[in-house]
């Protein structure tokens, strides 16, 4: 049966008024998560006791509303329980992406002068350790795991902590301290503090209010049905403001489960072991399951492979008919047939149970967009940033166009500048950067109209179509004006490539950078019976070569001369995170990539090696 939950203004309200309707469910789970192999739930009422356990512990060391913290911490159920004991309590949280360095760690926590840093492991409480003496506001150290703790007297544990407070506050008391400290918490507080990489210089901390983040959390509530029966599946790094909001503040305002995936590389056996009914993504996860199953497809017997090119066939056109709000009978009559040989069968691989999938992060393929809403799989492409708390629109299941990120959501405001810059306004617009004055002027105008740095149109449906950054357009040096973005995204349609980087600023054409899919190549070179050591050789071969210049001049045929790449460097590896080349949320650090291939760059632009006519 379902229940409704009060509304809310700030996220202290949202987690107790959440807590208040299901605390009684003994049955129902908040939160689903791997111990000792095996999927094992907790109840809203223990989370609710954890919760406010940890946030009189907080307390009992001294910190006070307004005090920063930080969390460095993969996804996990502490990760979850330290942010809602902070925003119990009006602590300031700070979490980050766990795969940050030492130095970029001290500099985050240096800068919001953060008082006690929560993190997960050995590890992360190593990188802590290392630049101590340089953190001069911090006091406290907590760690998530027991066995973490080791020698250092002044770290402690979250587990001590909460029986601490077991021990010294009684039920009563503690219900009473939480009430009372949820009541001084208002809509303007500071709840967050969400450093963005950025992809040049120093991170900015972006300030979220409560008010912020609970707006965005009750506009998306009303873009697509989530109900206390749902589960969802998380996977995506909880640090980042997109899953923060879309795939654990919103099913928990709704009262919905969240079971955990134990890591990026098994959410497809997790998928199959929690059987979700929803997720969010990112693109990539699509296009990496889109891509395995059509190479599974290619390993079967030739009457299988006929039948799934068939459905496929079939289900373009039945896709874009509906697209189009056109329908043909003998097509509707093939598409369920297709249906029952074909994407039935790939729907129960994946749960048997997923309703819908939200999209966000980078643009999505219109052809992986294609084959996933055939499939019957519903996929929400959205768009925002952390200075949005963070989304601004979102395609409506009712009214999905491939290609676009759809309407605004119903509290925010956008229109776009004479440059085409698309500008936000509303409740869910950050209160500025941390101790920068300067860029928060710079992002937002004089009447609060953020400047998101992307630009869009509107299609004749009233969606919003994102085409490029600002920042990224560049201009010849025969003084074309050219939008990168739309052309990378156009080459990486081809299934041999997975990452292209567009070169051409001052420069008399356009070359790229091309990071190939080496798992598709390698079938490849396993059907043409290719010899090679490494990926270094097999790139260098004259016949990879020429299958490169086949797809990127069969797919750019339809650009301007001037747009079109005419040369390119195959690359032996994948740019990422780790060497520096992307943000943690896998946008290309342009300039880094640049400088760091900056050789290939220039010899691209003498002789005539891999040019394209």
């Amino acid at each position: 049966m379902q229940q409704t939950v009060a509304p809310f203004n700030t996220i202290t309200e949202l987690f107790l008024n959440t807590i208040n309707t299901y605390e009684k469910n003994t049955e129902k789970f908040a939160y689903i998560r791997k111990v000792d192999e095996k999927y094992t739930g907790i109840t809203f009422s223990e989370l609710r006791k954890t919760v406010e356990e940890f946030a009189i512990a907080l307390l009992d060391l001294g910190l006070k509303k307004g005090d920063r913290i930080g969390i460095v911490s993969e996804n996990r159920l502490e990760w979850i329980i330290a942010d809602l004991a902070c925003a119990l309590t009006g602590l300031v949280d700070v979490p980050v992406f766990p795969t940050l360095t030492s130095k970029q760690l001290e500099y985050i926590y240096n800068n919001c002068g953060a008082s006690a840093i929560i993190v997960s492991n050995t590890f992360q409480l190593g990188k802590i350790l290392a630049h101590q003496q340089e953190l001069h506001h911090l006091r406290h150290i907590i760690v998530m795991n027991d066995d973490a703790k080791g020698n250092h007297t002044f770290v402690k544990t979250m587990n001590e902590m909460i029986t601490h407070a077991q021990t010294k506050v009684s039920e009563s008391d503690r219900k009473r301290i939480i009430q009372e400290n949820a009541a001084t918490i208002l809509p303007d507080d500071l709840m967050t503090i969400i450093y963005t990489s950025g992809t040049t210089g120093h991170p900015k901390g972006v300030m979220l209010t409560h008010g912020n983040i609970a707006s965005n959390v009750s506009s998306c509530t009303g873009c697509y049905s989530i109900t206390s029966d749902d589960l969802m599946l998380s996977y995506l790094p909880l640090c980042h403001s997109y899953e923060r909001v879309a795939g654990y503040l919103l099913p928990l305002a709704k009262g919905a489960s969240v079971a955990f995936a134990e890591s990026i590389d098994k959410v497809a056996t997790n998928i199959n072991e929690v059987r979700p009914t929803l997720m969010t993504s990112v693109p990539r996860l699509f296009e990496r399951i889109q891509g395995r199953i059509i190479n599974q497809m290619a390993k079967e017997k030739p009457a299988k492979q006929k039948i799934f090119a068939w459905a496929l066939s079939v289900g373009t056109i039945w896709i874009r008919n509906k697209m189009k709000g056109k329908s043909s009978l003998f097509n509707s009559l093939q598409y369920k047939l297709a249906d029952k040989l074909v994407f039935s069968k790939i729907r129960e691989r994946m749960g048997g149970k997923i309703r819908t999938f939200v999209s966000g992060g980078a643009a999505l393929k219109n052809d992986t967009a294609e084959f996933f809403l055939m499939q019957g799989l519903t996929i929400l492409e959205g768009y925002g940033l952390t200075e949005a708390s963070p989304v601004l629109a979102v395609n409506r299941p009712d009214s999905i166009e491939i290609g676009t990120v759809g309407k605004p959501l119903p509290n925010v405001e956008i229109k776009l500048s004479e440059q085409g810059e698309i500008l936000a306004r509303g409740k869910n617009i950050m209160r500025g950067y941390w101790n920068d004055e300067e860029s928060t002027r710079e992002s937002i105008t004089a009447d609060g109209w953020l400047k998101t740095g992307d630009v869009g149109v509107w299609t004749e449906k009233g969606n919003l179509k994102i085409t490029d950054r600002i920042k990224h357009l560049f201009i010849s040096s025969g003084g074309k004006n050219i939008a990168p973005t739309p052309i990378e995204n156009m080459i990486c349609h081809s299934r041999l490539i997975e990452q292209c980087v567009l070169i051409g600023e001052d420069k008399p054409y356009c070359t790229a950078l091309i990071a190939p899919n080496f798992e598709e190549l390698q079938l490849f070179a396993e059907k043409e019976g290719l010899v090679y050591r490494t990926h270094e050789e097999l790139i260098q071969l004259p016949v990879v070569m020429r299958l490169f210049h086949r797809d990127i001049d069969h797919l750019q045929k339809d650009l301007a001369k001037y747009e079109r790449i005419r040369k390119f460097t195959l690359l032996p590896r994948l740019l990422s995170v780790e060497d520096g080349e992307l943000t943690p949320k896998m946008s290309i650090k342009r300039k880094v990539v640049e400088e760091k291939f900056r050789v290939e760059i220039e010899k691209m632009y003498e002789g005539s090696d891999s040019v394209i006519d």
